[in-house]
């Protein structure tokens, strides 16, 4: 099993920048991938989760409400963090993750749900 995370970045507040997740090793579509970060000297969090057919998203940082967007792409065994509008507080280290036995529309932010997970990409966002 293999999460490859890519596309972040430095960028100015007020940018964009699309994240993917790229998975191997397993069945794609019968699982549920998370989002998470990690900013300096603070804890792991949930962002977003997304289902395993794409149906049901969930987004559990009120701040990234209206301005991240998670989607996936079952033939490309991609998922994707769209960020818009990108704030200094925005910045860490961006994690995806496999959802076990995640089931449904039961998405959780709890990283103890989640078994296999990528290296990181990092995102720097200046003032």
């Amino acid at each position: 099993v293999q999460l490859v995370e890519s596309g972040g970045g430095l960028v100015q507040a007020g940018d964009s920048l699309r994240l993917s997740c790229v998975a191997s090793g397993f069945t794609f579509d019968d699982y549920a991938i998370g989002w998470f970060r990690q900013a300096p000297g603070k804890a792991r969090v949930g962002v977003s989760c997304i289902s395993s057919s794409g149906h049901i998203k969930a987004y559990y940082v009120d701040s990234v409400k209206g301005r991240f967007s998670i989607s996936r792409d079952n033939a490309k065994n991609t998922v994707y963090l769209e960020m818009n509008s990108l704030k200094p507080e925005d910045t860490a280290v961006y994690y995806c993750a496999r959802g076990y036995g995640i089931v449904g529309a039961n998405l959780t932010p709890d990283p103890m749900e989640y078994d296999f997970w990528g290296q990181g990409t990092l995102v720097t966002v200046s003032s």
